[in-house]
Parts: C-alpha cells; sequence; structure tokens
C-alpha cells in the first residue's frame, strides 16, 4: 500500500525511462539533471513479478532493482503526474506486445520449415491434358464476321461495288447536262459528245412499203 511509504520524504527523486534489448525492457532511474545511473531493473515479463502495482493508487508501483552482480532489492516507485504513470504502463505492454508478435512469426516460420513440400514439378513420363473446346467454340462464334479495312482516321470505308475499279476514294463529279426547254429537241449543237448515224428512211421504212394491203 502507497498509504504506508513516507510519500511526502521521498528517498530519491530523478527521471524514469524505460529502454529495451532484445525482449528485456530495463526500467532506469536517473539523475535529471546529469544523467547518472541510478538504479534499474531489467523486466522480463509483464505482468510480473519486477513491476506490481499498489492496491490503493494507480500512481504508484513496485519495482525489483538489481545491480548486475546478483544483488536485488524491491523499492517504491511513485509519480506525481497520473498521465506519468498512463504512458509508464502503455510503454511496458507495448514492448511485450511486440515481443509475443515476434515470437508468434518465428513460430509460423519454423513451421513452414519442417512441413511437407509440395513437389509441383512434372515426374518423368508424365503429362497434362487441356480442354479446349470451349475455346474455340468461343473462337468460332466471334470470328464468324470479318473486319473491314480501316480506312485512314481509323474510318471503316464501305467495299467497291461489283464491276468497279478501285480508286482513290474520290467519287467522280456527276456529268452537267444542258438546260433544255419543253418541246425543244436535244441536237448535236447541244451535246459535246457524237450521237449514232440515224439509218436511211428507205430501210426504216422498206418493211411497210412492200408488204401488201
Amino acid at each position: 500500500r502507497a498509504a504506508e511509504w513516507q510519500l511526502d520524504q521521498p528517498a530519491w527523486s530523478g527521471r524514469l525511462r524505460i529502454t529495451a534489448k532484445g525482449s528485456t525492457a530495463f526500467i532506469k532511474l536517473e539523475d535529471k539533471t546529469s544523467g547518472e545511473l541510478f538504479a534499474q531493473a531489467p523486466v522480463e515479463q509483464f505482468p510480473g513479478i519486477a513491476v506490481e502495482g499498489v492496491t490503493d493508487s494507480s500512481r504508484y508501483f513496485v519495482i525489483r532493482i538489481e545491480d548486475g552482480n546478483g544483488r536485488r532489492a524491491f523499492i517504491g516507485v511513485g509519480f506525481v503526474d497520473r498521465g506519468d504513470a498512463f504512458d509508464f504502463n502503455v510503454a511496458l505492454q507495448d514492448h511485450f506486445k511486440w515481443v509475443r508478435q515476434q515470437s508468434e512469426l518465428a513460430r509460423q516460420a519454423q513451421d513452414l520449415e519442417q512441413g511437407p513440400k509440395l513437389d509441383l514439378g512434372f515426374k518423368e513420363g508424365q503429362t497434362i491434358k487441356l480442354n479446349i473446346a470451349n475455346m474455340k467454340k468461343k473462337e468460332g462464334g466471334t470470328g464468324s464476321t470479318r473486319p473491314r479495312p480501316a480506312g485512314p482516321g481509323g474510318l471503316s470505308l464501305l467495299p467497291p461495288p461489283p464491276g468497279g475499279k478501285s480508286g482513290s476514294g474520290e467519287c467522280p463529279a456527276p456529268l452537267s447536262m444542258p438546260t433544255q426547254l419543253p418541246g425543244t429537241p436535244i441536237t448535236d449543237s447541244l451535246l459535246s459528245w457524237p450521237q449514232p448515224t440515224a439509218a436511211p428512211a428507205a430501210d426504216v421504212w422498206g418493211d411497210f412499203a412492200k408488204a401488201s394491203g
């Protein structure tokens, strides 16, 4: 119980730091001016006997200090501010949470190494069979229509009509017909191309002249 301690006359006051080396955390009591080490308590497990909270306050703890020669002692440590006591607890919890995670990862890696390894290589004379019938069917359905050739600029051009000649893609301009008034026959003077020569009148009406009746 912290109430049994002489809290108004502490035997020592300074700063407290928590460091870690491997899986062991070290609570170090240092001079707040010079940083000289007063005592330290190695913690290998938390919660554990190395650090224990008192029953009547959340700001006071009992820690087990060691001098490195095998001598140990239990002393009481308290914080003036409750937030510092909270940070003290959280720092120890975070460290040993990390220790447990590292131990779990190492155990999983060891299980993978000792477990049976899968041999995915082909044995001598071993073959595999692939069913690609569905693939051919799909290719036949989609490949029935032939793609049209793409013209300049990625546009698709229609094929030329039967009997036509593929040119440069330009359509010839339609021939301009001369203007004709109603009732006026088209003569050679209006057209620029020669007209077929008409047969003589005798040849045209010869069959009717010879016909009887």
